[in-house]
Formats: structure tokens, sequence, C-alpha cells
């Protein structure tokens, strides 16, 4: 379980804030589990088992994206998903707080990870809000919502490039929302920065958000909600890749990991829209939503051999995109399908020292080689919710992320037990 200092001290040191209101108020507290099963079939897998070679989709590379976060693809077969535990309620008045655990159960056995730990202000006035402790951004829309929140099994391949799989870390979160008729919010974030694409930092402050969101409705059948979001992390120290190994002529192994310094910059647009006839979205009711993201790297990449030195440097200026676009349609009560199109881009600049251009070999061992292809992704989905808190799913992927195209079929199971907050918009 990552659970560092700074998430426990904020937590602590607001939970004893208040006691005598703690005591009052612990019968606002809820909890639920939420509950996956997956079975997962993939070609590739086959394809890859034939060859006698490992699983080929824990941690898997998106060619002109630098690796990094703790992203966990499917398993081939029938297994346990993603397990969310939370606890949320009222310490005072003026502050609540939420805690949710993930569980996930992988090749390399029981994983847990402390996905949000945090106390936040309600009622404050004047539409502010503070957040403090272990959160997921609020940088891009789906940017702050849980595995289970997803109306597909799986993240967009942009998120996945961006920010690995989770936009958690720890900070504060203070956002304003203007008392006006048509929903207004602005907002901005200080990390502590330790999580990709940051890493690293020497600065209390390792990487910071702003963002701002927009929406309302248009009649009783419409709503909507369009925003902008900006990441950024300006002293990221050693952030490192993928080990790289390959086999010299003479039979001798080389092996180098990529270890990035410098800053990154993060750019990002959101749009959703919503119909719902008559307001009533319990018959039918369709859901658009898109985003973009747009990051820019500059800074230094040293080669590090296996005993740390550093084998050579190269100047490292990158530029990544992609974009997801996603319609969901329930044309009957409980029953819905889904569409989704993902697609990255990639222009990565790397030079040696000397200011030539780094060979086709470096560039490989660097993880940013795009081998000439562009990833994309469509998907397919149809879910069946017979009850609030169950839902089967089964889901098609046709995925080229990588150069080999790999056709997915996800079947999913989702039960929540207990009770937790409202889903956001």
């Amino acid at each position: 379980m990552q659970l560092t200092p700074t998430t426990l001290a904020i937590t602590i040191a607001a939970a004893l804030a208040a006691p005598a209101a703690f005591a009052d108020t612990t019968a606002n507290w809820q909890g639920s589990l939420i509950v996956e099963g997956i079975y997962f079939d993939s070609n590739k897998d086959e394809a890859t088992h034939a060859e006698g070679e490992e699983e080929a989709h824990e941690h898997a590379h998106l060619p002109g994206f630098p690796a990094g976060g703790h992203d966990h693809g499917f398993r081939e077969g029938l297994h346990a998903g993603h397990i969310e535990g939370v606890v949320s309620g009222n310490i005072s008045d003026k502050l609540k707080a939420r805690a949710t655990v993930g569980i996930l159960d992988t090749e390399d056995g029981i994983e847990t990870e402390l996905e949000e730990a945090f106390v936040e202000t309600q009622g404050l006035g004047k539409g502010v809000t503070v957040k403090a402790g272990r959160f997921f951004s609020d940088v891009g829309y789906l940017s702050s919502k849980h595995n289970h929140e997803w109306d597909f099994a799986d993240t967009p391949l942009v998120y996945k490039g961006m920010f690995g799989e989770h936009t958690n870390d720890d900070g504060v979160q203070l956002s304003y929302v203007a008392p006006t008729q048509q929903f207004v919010q602005v907002g901005t974030e200080l990390f502590k920065g330790d999580k990709f694409p940051a890493g690293n930092s020497d600065d209390t402050v390792g990487a910071a958000t702003v963002f701002a969101k927009t929406g309302g409705d248009i009649g009783t059948d419409h709503s909507w909600q369009a925003g902008v979001g900006h990441w950024r992390a300006d002293s990221i120290n050693g952030r490192e890749g993928e080990l790289h190994e390959h086999e010299r002529a003479d039979g001798s192994m080389h092996s180098v990991t990529p270890s990035f310094s410098g800053k990154s910059h993060i750019n990002s647009v959101n749009a959703l829209y919503k119909w719902a006839p008559n307001g009533n979205a319990k018959e039918r009711n369709l859901k658009l939503q898109a985003e973009y993201f747009q990051r820019d790297e500059a800074g230094t990449i040293a080669m590090l051999n296996t005993d740390g030195g550093i084998e050579r440097n190269l100047n490292y200026d990158g530029k990544q995109d992609g974009y997801y676009v996603q319609g969901v349609y329930q044309f009957r009560p409980h029953w819905r399908v889904g569409l989704r199109q993902d697609k990255l881009g990639s222009d990565n600049q790397l030079t040696q020292v000397s200011g030539a251009a780094a060979t086709e070999h470096q560039v490989e061992a660097t993880g940013l080689a795009t081998e000439g292809h562009t990833p994309k992704r469509n998907t397919l989905m149809v879910d069946y919710t017979p009850r609030e808190y169950s839902r089967l799913r089964l889901q098609f992927n046709e995925d080229n992320s990588t150069p080999e195209t790999d056709k997915q079929v996800i079947l999913q199971y989702t039960h929540s037990f207990g009770s937790h907050g409202a889903h956001s918009f």
C-alpha cells in the first residue's frame, strides 16, 4: 500500500481539528465495496503464447510515448478485476472525508493502492472549496472518475499515454464555483509530483494544474459541459522509463534505462453532451463525450547502465497528443450500446550532445520510437444494468495501439455493495 507521510499527516491533522464534531457525525459515514470480474480474450496473446513468450498486456507500451505510470492491462482468461473499497462521511458540518483503496489481482500477486484519502470543506460560502490529501486531479473530464464510473471497461489510450492509469497524487486543490445561472467552476491543484509524468522533483510542489469548467441545461432534454485544463511539472529529476536490452554482435547483452530530467506540460480540452427526453434518463438517454490532450516535454535523457552510471546523454524535445471520442446510447431501460475511437500521435526530436541527430538505435533505447506507427483503437460495447448497483458489459476492441492488430473481447461484471457519494456530472 502506497501511503505517504504527507497524506497521512494531512488526513490526521484534519480529523483532529474537530474531535467533538467527529463524535457527533459518525452516523453519517457510509462505506461500499465495488467488486469487478473480468474475462479477457486477445488474438495477440494467442500468437505471443505460441512463441513461448511472456504475457504481452502487462504494462503494454505505446509507440512514441514515454513509458511510465502504473497501468495494468488485462490478463488473459477469467479473473478478479479492479476492486474498490470506499469509506466517506462528514467530519464536521464544514469538513468531510473520503478514502478509496484499490485492490488488483495481477500476475505478480495481489496489489493494493491507496487511490484517494482526502478531506474536503463543505459550506464555506462564496463558492470556495478546499481539498487536501491524495485525490484524482480535475485537469480533464475523466481524470477525476474511478474505474467503476467509466462507460467502457478500459481507460482511453490518451489517458494511458499521458498519465499511466490514474491521475491521483498528494496535494491540495482550491476550487471556486461562480454564483451564476450557468455553471462556472475554476480551480488549481498543487501536487507533490512523484507520479508519472512527473517524478523525483526536489521541489515541495512538483506538479501543478489549473482547470476551468462551464455548462448548463438547454430546455428539459439537453445538458452540456465543457472544460479546459493545464498540467505542468518544471523540475522533473530522473523519471525512469523501461529497461532496454539487446544482444551485441559479439553475443554480449547491452542494457540501458532512460532517465528523463526536464519539464513537462500538458494542455487539455473536453466536452460532454447529454440528452434525455423530458429529463427522464431512465427510459432513454444519450451521452456524447470527447477529450483532447497535448503534451510538450523538453530536457535531457540520460541513458543509465545497470550500475547506475551514465552511458550517454541525449537532448530531448518531445510532443505527444491524442484524443478519444465516444457515444453511449441507452435505447431501452437497463440496456446501453456504446462506440469509442482513440487516436494518438507524437513528434519527438532527439539529438546527441554534439548536436547530431540520435541514431535509430539510440531512439529505440529511449522508448520513444514510433516504428512508423500511429496508435489507434476502435471499441464497441453493450451493457445491461438490471439494478442500480449491478452491471454486465460485453466489449470488443480492435486495438492498433501497437503495430500488431489485437482483436480483444472483454466481458465485465461489476457489483456495488453498500453506498457511497453520488457520481458527478
